[in-house]
């Protein structure tokens, strides 16, 4: 058994879903020395960074940055655009959407989950799914009085591998004529898989730094629309510290009211160079191709993916579901401990049913068949009858669809930030 002393030679196969490999480039941005966060080069570290998350938001309107967790900028989110008692609806997509509803009743919010009705192989039939949008539409449609001020919806599913239509959701609560406000949670997708604040009508964003960002955990994001801004503004829900308003003046000039977490924006400045600098619909592209990759191994397993429908396949991570008495959690195990690799666990309704590859971050294609070897080796061991090579349908698909899509050379190091982008 390993222990914190222990030091196995090569690196550590870290593929779940997120945290995620942080590269050594952002690392070393990271050992830079701590500077005043109320001097002049914050100012301008704050600035851009702050103009640098609406470009990967897609939005041009104020993005929150928060020292703090996803789940604490979920809480941001509800905190600001509701009042005690407020009446809010979510979908439940899998665990992440089931903790989201968990903490909106602790607030004080009264919280009503829709989601799809039925099991398949064993499983939420919603586990397996995206949003249905149809849904959402017929429960507003049904609230005349309009008492629901927020819809809830999970972006990229991180316990199930599903990423959701959100322009879908946005055009039923516009169908249904109805003024709830659009919350999403994109933790586990924001800068590995398409993203569009402003352009699908979101109120809130809520997303992480530990994910496609590729950061360690730490920094929480909240995107607003104006319209949450305004209605933030009549909230009376108790914040403090989650308060945007006066995060929003003081970020004008580059500067938090609290303590900011600055070497990890130094990290996030880092990232958004590389990347912007490679462009977001390569690196969409690149995830998308890893994804297929991954899947075209476990479907020659001859293994279930957990997202049933082809086409909401998350580019962040993928399921596999293990047979019938097959332990998944003993399975990620004999993984871990024979091959130095570590996969996601199932979570919640689905814990032991499943495992998770993840496949974001600072990866590449031998990453990933080495990844998948693990995999199958692990399975072989733990007497998983396989119907065929995952390996080879992985080298297979990535030999048919090449990349070579490599992060940009790195900026000469440097011992400030650099001035603000226009």
């Amino acid at each position: 058994m390993l222990t914190l002393d222990a030091h196995p030679t090569g690196r550590h196969f870290l593929q779940i879903p997120g945290p995620s490999p942080v590269p050594d480039r952002i690392l070393r941005a990271m050992s830079l020395p701590t500077i005043d966060h109320r001097g002049p080069e914050f100012g301008v570290l704050g600035r851009k960074v702050l103009a640098d998350m609406q470009k990967i938001f897609k939005t041009r309107h104020p993005v929150m940055i928060y020292p703090g967790s996803g789940t604490g900028a979920w809480e941001a989110a509800l905190v600001n655009v509701t009042s005690p008692g407020d009446h809010v609806l979510m979908y439940e997509t899998g665990h992440f959407a089931f903790l989201w509803h968990q903490l909106a009743t602790r607030l004080g919010l009264k919280a009503e989950v829709v989601s799809l009705p039925g099991t398949e192989h064993g499983v939420p039939a919603s586990w397996r799914r995206g949003v249905q949008a149809d849904l959402i539409e017929q429960r507003l449609k049904a609230d005349t009085a309009h008492h629901i001020k927020a819809v809830c919806v999970v972006h990229n599913e991180t316990s199930t591998g599903v990423t959701s239509d959100i322009a879908a959701v946005r055009r039923a609560i516009d169908a249904a004529k109805h003024p709830a406000l659009l919350l999403v949670d994109t933790i586990s997708g924001l800068a590995g898989a398409d993203y569009r604040h402003d352009e699908w009508g979101v109120d809130v964003t809520i997303s992480g730094s530990q994910k496609g960002l590729m950061l360690p955990p730490g920094i929480g994001f909240n995107a607003l629309s104006p319209k949450a801004i305004d209605v933030s503004r009549q909230a009376t829900m108790p914040r403090a510290y989650w308060g945007w308003h006066e995060m929003i003046e003081m970020n004008k000039t580059g500067y938090w009211p609290s303590t900011p977490n600055t070497n990890l924006l130094y990290g996030l400045s880092e990232a958004c160079d590389m990347l912007l600098g490679q462009g977001l619909d390569v690196v969409f592209a690149r995830h998308q191709r890893w994804a297929a990759g991954v899947r075209a191994a476990v479907r020659a397993w001859g293994l279930p993916i957990q997202c049933a429908d082809d086409t909401v396949h998350s580019p962040i991570l993928t399921g596999v579901m293990t047979p019938e008495g097959v332990d998944a959690d003993a399975v990620r195990k004999l993984i871990y401990e024979r091959f130095d690799c570590s996969l996601g666990t199932g979570l919640g309704k689905i814990k032991g049913r499943m495992f998770r590859i993840g496949h974001l971050g600072d990866s590449n294609d031998l990453t990933l068949v080495a990844t998948v070897a693990g995999c199958e080796m692990g399975l072989k061991l733990a007497g998983v009858k396989l119907a065929g090579s995952g390996v080879q349908a992985i080298m297979d698909h990535f030999a048919a669809h090449p990349g070579g899509l490599h992060m940009p050379a790195p900026a000469a190091a440097r011992a400030t930030p650099q001035p603000a982008m226009a």
